[in-house]
Formats: C-alpha cells, structure tokens, sequence
C-alpha cells in the first residue's frame, strides 16, 4: 500500500477543533508574553534558504506551519513575492508589527489559528515549517506530520535536534521529541516521501534541513494503479462474448452529426435544461454506464449506452432495455451484462488487445481495437470518433468529486465508488479540485487523448470541473519534478502526460 493510501480521505475543510483541550497551546500562550523568546525567529533566517531551494514563483501559496513570530513569514511574502497563510495554535504567537499588516496587506498575509494535530482546511503548492516539529509530543508527531504532508505539496522543514534553552523561562522544556537527523529521514522515508533536498547540520546548529514531498503525480498514480478484474477473467470473458454472435462495431464514414455525452459527474445535475434542449434539436444522446438511468430517470432516452468495466454489477446499466438504445459494450464486460439485449442493436468493440488477441484472430476475419486510457469516457470518444462522430459536447465528464461535499462522486448513487481517497488537486493557476485516484488518472489521460487526437474531433465540456477547467483554460498541474502523494500535481499536462494501456478502466 502506498502512503497516499495509508494517510487516507482529505476533504472537505472539517469542523476545527482549535486548540481547545490541548495543553501545549496554554503553555505557548504563556511563552510568547516573554520578550526574550520572540528574540530569535528561525524562519526569518531561513526564508532565502527556503526561496534558493524551493524557487516558487512570484505569487504562489506557501503555508508557514508553527509560523511563531510572523517574520519568517512576511521575509517569504518580501523576498519571493509569495503569498503566506500563518498556521499557529496562539494567536499572540505574531508581533505586533506583523499582526498590523494582516490589515492592509491581507491580501499577501493571513493569519490562521488552527492545531496542527487537527487536519487543515487549506492547501498549497508550497509550505515552510521551521522549529515546530521538534516541539510536538512524541506520540503526536505522526499525526501532525500526516496533516501538514497532506495540506501542502512541497514542504521545507528545519528540526532542531538538540534540546532547547528557552524552556526555562517557564520551567517547563520546549523541544519534547529530540531526536537525530537520521531518525527523522526515517519518518519521511516511512511517508514515501521523494526528497528534494537536504543537509544535516548536526554540527553547532544542531539540525536537520530537508526539503520533501509527500505527494505523488498523477501520471505517477496512472502508473500504479491496478486492474479491478483479473486479467484471467477478462479473458474468459473476451472468450465467452465473441462466441455469442454479437455483431462488432467497425468504423464508419464521417457524419455531421452532434453527439451529448453525459459521464456521470456531479455538474450534470446543473445542466437538465442545456441537455434536454440539445435532445430536443436532434443530437444525438451517448450515456456511458450510470448516466444511462439518470437520463432515463429524467425523461431522455438514450441513443447509445456504452459499456467498458469487466465488473458484474455493470449489469444493471443496461437494464432495462430501451428500444431504439444501440448497446456498445467492450468484449471484456461481464456476460451478464449482455442478457437480454436485442442482437440487432448490440455491438462489441475490443481495449488494448494483446492479451486477447489469439482470440480475436480466431473469431474474426477482421477486427478492430479502441485506442485510450483507463476509464469509459477515455474509450467513449475514440469509439464514436471510429463510428463517424467528431462533435462532441460532454456533460458530467468532470475527473473530480462535488467541491461542496466531496462523497458525492456522481450526479446519482454508485455505492462501488463510495469511501474512496479523495485528492486535493492543485493547478498551475492555484485552482484546487477534489478528485478520487482514478479521476487523477483520467484528466492526466483525458489530455494525453487531445494531444494525440484533439485533430480529430472538436469537444465542448460543460460544467465547472476539472477537466472543464483543463480544456477551457489550458491550465496545467504543477510545474515538472518530483511530486506528491495525497493531491496530484507533478508533471505539466500540457506537455509530458502519458496516457497508459490498460485493458480494465480504474473507475466507473
């Protein structure tokens, strides 16, 4: 299991419990009414280390965990021209000359009272935690390292790793997890997380400086994701379909027609009316899977249903049987999905044929594969593009979840996605969508398709979904490198995604 799943759901912001209850908040409270501890402010020091290291670009989101003083903050909005959210659990952690710019600079600097054993209701491309971790109880060190390893994609650290001096201002001690730099590469070895940079100055300063992520990149999700059937079973079922004397779906002449696509996602419940006026003007309606009952459900009856999950409960999304409905269905989809379906109006089409291909040339004369990624609406356009079709408009082809309630992965209930990881997914313009893995893989994948194909169709997606945004505003994931494990930035969609081969979509 990868850390991504190990460190579980990042939704939607929680209820904050702020402080309240923990002990170390009352002790820091007392701490920062003493002059003397405000003397030496770490992060103030460290901001053009931070700056050199990180090279953000002017304008981007850094979050400064444990932020103290407030100077090391304002040096990262002065130096790098960035915008800094301040994460403390005491409000009278700030000076009184930082706390003053929160008013007219409040666009540059905010403030955010919050305990860091708590999950955080922002996130960011970049985040700074200077002389924090040494400080947090052992026993809570996972914990608060999780949430700020979930809340921001690259994160700068400096541990001290020695004892402090300070404590005796209040007689109790400061730095309660002191540990050797060793131990706390371990701790992020532990999170698999990818090291950007580090240096160990266990000299005189006594401390760790480290630069990570523990984000993976979504092309890096398409990479491990795994088939939702077995391979064997894909087979039988590519065995037993073909025999059937179901007639294949070959390609077509170009058509002028006009296809409404509806995928599912969450925004097609905002959009009935732009739908049924597109039906009502003679376009053609393609659903694919659940979207075939919500659009019976709403009165629309489907031209074609097209099916690629090999799971058997897809079954149910080709019942009942609407006259009229052509029925697509990939070989590889459960034979029970094929019951009761009218030979003269049902059609296989084949994935990636390599393991099937031995069949395919003993069943057929001539056969013919659909090019594309990991889910049904990566197969959906490619498939119609062969059957003559190029004008698409999409709706509910979102690749996220509902940014106001993030369990809400489709415009209907579909329990087989319910309870999965959802994925903060920050892009190039600081635009922030939620999104489950295999909707990760679906927008790498989705732009990989238009580079490779985009020629050959012409789409409009409708919605304000990610790849809505994608499309409409060519904005892209997060600059190249080595990226992250509990949102999806990574590599720029609009030059190096790679779509992968599959033969079984990672998601209805």
């Amino acid at each position: 299991m990868t850390q991504a799943a190990k460190l579980g759901l990042v939704g939607v912001p929680p209820t904050l419990r702020i402080g309240a209850g923990n002990p170390e908040a009352l002790k820091y409270g007392r701490m920062w009414e003493h002059p003397e501890y405000r003397q030496v402010a770490p992060g103030e020091d460290l901001a053009a280390l931070f700056l050199r290291v990180a090279r953000p670009k002017a304008g981007a989101q850094v979050v400064d965990f444990g932020c103290g003083t407030g100077r090391g903050a304002v040096m990262l909005a002065l130096l790098g021209l960035l915008k800094v959210t301040m994460v403390d659990f005491v409000r009278n952690c700030l000076d009184p000359g930082v706390r003053d710019m929160l008013g007219p600079r409040g666009d540059v600097l905010t403030f955010l009272k919050h305990d860091l054993e708590q999950p955080l209701p922002i996130h960011s491309q970049f985040g700074f935690c200077t002389d924090l971790m040494e400080h947090i109880p052992p026993d809570r060190v996972d914990r608060v390292l999780d949430n700020i390893l979930k809340a921001s994609q690259h994160v700068f650290f400096s541990i001290a790793t020695k004892a402090d001096v300070c404590g005796q201002l209040i007689g109790e001690p400061l730095h309660l997890t002191v540990r050797p730099a060793a131990w706390w590469r371990e701790q992020f070895a532990k999170r698999d997380c990818v090291v950007h940079w580090a240096q160990d100055d266990e000299g005189a300063l006594g401390r760790l400086l480290i630069y990570v992520t523990a984000w993976v990149s979504g092309e890096d999700l398409t990479k491990s994701g795994v088939l939702n059937v077995e391979e064997r079973e894909i087979v039988e079922h590519v065995k037993h379909n073909i025999a059937q004397g179901w007639a294949q779906a070959m390609p077509h002449d170009p058509n002028d027609f006009e296809c409404v696509v509806l995928g599912g996602g969450p925004s097609m419940a905002t959009c009935e009316d732009d739908i049924k006026a597109k039906r009502a003007a003679g376009m053609k309606l393609i659903t694919l899977n659940g979207a075939y009952h919500w659009a019976l459900d709403h009165g629309l009856t489907p031209s074609a249903q097209i099916i690629v999950d090999a799971r058997e409960f897809n079954k149910r999304f080709t019942k009942p049987v609407v006259d009229t409905c052509v029925y697509l269905l990939a070989s590889q989809c459960h034979p029970a999905v094929f019951e009761g379906l009218p030979k003269d109006r049902t059609y296989l089409w084949h994935t990636n044929p390599e393991p099937i291909r031995a069949l395919l040339d003993a069943q057929y004369d001539l056969w013919q594969s659909i090019p594309g990624g990991s889910t049904v609406l990566l197969r959906a356009i490619p498939l119609m593009r062969m059957l003559g079709y190029s004008k698409f408009h999409l709706y509910g082809c979102d690749s996220c979840v509902a940014p106001e309630d993030v369990t809400r992965h489709h415009a209907y209930a579909q329990p087989e996605n319910d309870g999965g990881i959802v994925l903060p997914v920050t892009l190039s313009d600081g635009r922030i969508f939620y999104a489950n893995p295999w909707m990760v893989s679906q927008a790498q994948e989705f732009v990989a398709l238009i580079q490779r194909m985009g020629d050959l169709f012409d789409l409009a997606i409708y919605g304000d979904g990610l790849l809505a945004h994608i499309l409409t505003t060519g904005a892209a994931l997060p600059e190249p490198g080595p990226v992250l494990s509990e949102v999806v930035p990574g590599e720029d969609l609009q030059t190096s995604l790679i779509a992968t081969r599959g033969e079984e979509p990672n998601g209805p």
